[in-house]
């Protein structure tokens, strides 16, 4: 049975094309400029204004929805329990998927989009990369090939910052990470105060923990999340995406000195696509098939991707 299929009728998901999809924007607005998509997209994502009406904009009516309907339940439950003194803590979006499939650009996309809500919520976007254990450590490990493995994450810091997001703490900071040199960065944080929508973006946000064996109550990431959005495409599309980032890397970001790829700058092309080929073979596409791709079913929106990366298919679980 396969349940990704959209003729399975024992499917959990509805499925609907890219077309049909867009038809469910209504009459939400579009509130972004060419320009400003521009300046949000990552490299080699050829996300427009064009995609965003198609695609974003019915993912913003629906989230839309979800928030409203996850306020009206806090205003019930707390009716219900006859307390005031209590404040509705930050709607959490997780966004999943491989390297190179556009989770990036999905989720600064959606930041702006629901920020611009009529009732201006405040949007704040964290991703997992500044919880990655540092270069050092995963050296001292002997782990720097699996970096993005669950095992890299300082798991514990992790579930850390989301229990305080989620308890409604004020200040809660988040680890920074620069993707030129590669690593954490020592004592530098950003600082989440009580937003009311967080999304929070990463290869492996969806991804289960080891279940202990004396039944005590052990936290995934996902427990924290309301909604959770998953990027999907063919892994041999995948793959394409990701060789060509890096040998556009390879004549830009990896030319600055301070880059830590600054050595495959200086390789030959064929030096350098095979260098990336290797990284995706033995790191990348192990990660996807062990980690990322079997957290797929635990997502309550889909979007696979088509050869164009742009979205041909939309899953929606069912209710």
């Amino acid at each position: 049975m396969d349940q990704f299929a959209p003729d399975e009728k024992y499917s959990p998901y509805r499925f609907f094309s890219a077309d049909k999809w867009s038809q469910f924007r209504a009459d939400t607005p579009l509130t972004l400029s060419g320009e400003e998509i521009d300046r949000l997209r990552s490299l080699n994502d050829p996300v427009d204004i064009e995609e965003v009406k198609r695609i974003y904009l019915s993912m913003s009516r629906l989230l839309s929805m979800h928030v409203e309907a996850s306020q009206w339940l806090f205003n019930q439950r707390r009716d219900f329990l006859n307390v005031e003194d209590v404040h509705k803590t930050p709607f959490i979006i997780g966004v999943a998927g491989s390297v190179a499939v556009g989770k990036s650009t999905t989720a600064r996309v959606l930041k702006e989009l629901l920020a611009r809500w009529p009732s201006s919520p405040k949007v704040d976007l964290v991703t997992t990369d500044g919880f990655l254990l540092p270069n050092e450590v995963l050296r001292e490990r002997n782990m720097m090939d699996r970096k993005g493995f669950p095992d890299s994450y300082d798991v514990g810091a992790l579930l850390r910052f989301l229990s305080a997001i989620k308890s409604g703490n004020v200040n809660v900071p988040a680890p920074v990470y620069s993707h030129l040199t590669y690593d954490v960065v020592p004592g530098e944080y950003v600082t989440i105060d009580r937003p009311d929508i967080l999304i929070f973006e990463g290869i492996n946000v969806l991804q289960p923990g080891k279940l202990p064996p004396d039944g005590k109550f052990v936290p995934f990431l996902s427990d924290f999340f309301d909604f959770a959005i998953y990027i999907d495409a063919d892994e041999e599309l995948v793959h394409q995406w990701y060789i060509t980032r890096f040998m556009r890397l390879r004549e830009t970001a990896f030319r600055n000195p301070k880059s830590f790829f600054h050595r495959y700058s200086q390789l030959s092309a064929d030096s350098a696509r095979a260098i990336a080929e290797g990284l995706w073979e033995n790191i990348n596409l192990k990660n996807l098939r062990e980690n990322i791709l079997p957290t797929r079913p635990r997502a309550d929106l889909i979007l696979r991707k088509g050869e164009d990366h742009l979205v041909k298919e939309v899953a929606l679980r069912k209710l």
